[in-house]
C-alpha cells in the first residue's frame, strides 16, 4: 500500500493500522537514502502481510514499507517484486517502483527486519459499482497489459503439466473440524451460527457438484501474476489508476484465473455477494481483446476459480485454527457468493467469455 482512501467492502482485504515504526527506525533507514531529514513518520492502513508508514521528511512524503510476512519477505522474492515494479514502470505502467538506497539497492535492513522507501502516490481507491462501463473495460484492459507486461520482462515459462486443484475429501474433512470448533467456540455470536449454516451448506454443494472437480491438465496457461489484484491495491487519481499497489504475492499461476478472480473483487455486492455481470462482462472482454487470454481460457479459468471457492474456508480456519478475527467481515458475502455462483453457473461462465 503506498497510499490511498479506505473503502470497506466484503472481499477487499481487511485493513488495520500497522504498529507503530520504532523510535528510531525512520532516521536511521532515511540516512541511507537521499530523501531529507526525517519530520514525522505515521502508520498507514495494512493488510494481512506486512506493515506501512507514511514518511514525511524535508525533501517530501514517501512510503516505508516493512517486510514481515514469512512466505513474502524473503529477500528473493523481494528482489522479484521490486525488479517487475520498476521494469512495468519502465514499460509505462502505473506502478511505483521503489527508490535505490546511496549504496544502489533497494532493500536495506534494520533491527532484524527488511524496509524498502517507495515515493508516496496521491490518490483514493475506487469501489467496482463506482467504474462506469467504460471504466470496467479500461480496468480489464490494465490487467492484461500488466499480464503481457510480466511476461515481456521475465524469461519464458515452462508450462506445468498439470495444476492441482481442490481435493473434495479433504475439503470435507475441513468441514468435520470447523463444524466442531464454531460450535465450541466462546463466547458464541451470530457469525459462529453463520459458519454453521455455511459450512453445511457448503458440505451439500460439495456433493451435488464433487463430478465437476476440474481435470489437472486443463488448467489455462500459467505466467506472472500481480497475484492479489483487488481494489485495495488500485489508486487513482480522478478516474484514472495511478498506481497499481502490493506486490507481494507476485508469482506464476494461470494468469486467466487472476482476471476471473479479480473481476468477482471488484464487481459484486458487498453484502450479498452476488456478481454484477454487467460489468464483469465488459471487464472480461476488454482483458481478452488485450490478447492476455482467448475464451476457452476464460472458460477454464472459470470454472478452476468457481471449484476453488466451492472448497476453500481460509477465512474460518484464521478465525478457528489460528484464533485470528481480521477475515471475519469477509465471510458472510463469501459464503454467500458461492451459493449464487453455483445456482447461476452458466449465466457467470457467459459473461466471462461471451
Amino acid at each position: 500500500m503506498i497510499n490511498g482512501q479506505h473503502i470497506d467492502r466484503r472481499s477487499r482485504t481487511p485493513r488495520i493500522p500497522s504498529p507503530a515504526p520504532p523510535a528510531d527506525a525512520a532516521a536511521a533507514l532515511l540516512r541511507r537514502y537521499d530523501a531529507g531529514e526525517p519530520l514525522e513518520a505515521s502508520p498507514v492502513a495494512e493488510g494481512l502481510l506486512n506493515h506501512g508508514y507514511r514518511v514525511l521528511t524535508t525533501a517530501g512524503t514517501y512510503f516505508l514499507k516493512c517486510y514481515v510476512d514469512r512466505t513474502t519477505a524473503v529477500p528473493a522474492a523481494i528482489a522479484a517484486q521490486h525488479h517487475a515494479t520498476a521494469a512495468l514502470h519502465a514499460l509505462g505502467l502505473p506502478t511505483a517502483p521503489p527508490l535505490a538506497a546511496r549504496d544502489g539497492r533497494t532493500v536495506v535492513a534494520f533491527a532484524g527486519r527488511r524496509y524498502a522507501l517507495f515515493p508516496w502516490v496521491d490518490g483514493s481507491h475506487r469501489a467496482g459499482h463506482e467504474l462506469t462501463p467504460d471504466q470496467c473495460a479500461e480496468l480489464g484492459t490494465l490487467l492484461g497489459a500488466v499480464h503481457l507486461a510480466l511476461a515481456r520482462v521475465h524469461p519464458p515459462v515452462l508450462q506445468p503439466l498439470v495444476q492441482p486443484s481442490a481435493d473434495p475429501v479433504r475439503t470435507e474433512e475441513l468441514i468435520e473440524e470447523l463444524l466442531a470448533l464454531a460450535a465450541a467456540h466462546r463466547p458464541q455470536d451470530e457469525l459462529d451460527l453463520l459458519a454453521r449454516q455455511r459450512l453445511l451448506e457448503r458440505r451439500g454443494l460439495l456433493a451435488s457438484h464433487a463430478h465437476r472437480r476440474p481435470r489437472p491438465d486443463a488448467a489455462p496457461p500459467t505466467g506472472w501474476v500481480h497475484g492479489d489484484f483487488h481494489p485495495l491495491n488500485l489508486l487513482y487519481r480522478g478516474s484514472e489508476p495511478v498506481a497499481i499497489l502490493d506486490w507481494d504475492r507476485l508469482g506464476l499461476k494461470p494468469r486467466a484465473e487472476e482476471a476471473v478472480r479479480g473481476a468477482t473483487l471488484f464487481f459484486h455486492h458487498p453484502l450479498t455477494g452476488a456478481l454484477d455481470l454487467v460489468r464483469v462482462r465488459r471487464f472480461s472482454q476488454a482483458y481478452r481483446a488485450a490478447g492476455a487470454a482467448g475464451a476457452e481460457e476464460m472458460a477454464a479459468a472459470v470454472h478452476r476459480v468457481w471449484w476453488e471457492r466451492l472448497n476453500d474456508f481460509w477465512m474460518l480456519q484464521w478465525r478457528y485454527q489460528r484464533g485470528d478475527h481480521r477475515a471475519d467481515p469477509l465471510f458472510p458475502a463469501a459464503a454467500a457468493q458461492i451459493v449464487s455462483w453455483c445456482e447461476e453457473y452458466e449465466q457467470v461462465l457467459d459473461a466471462y467469455i461471451n
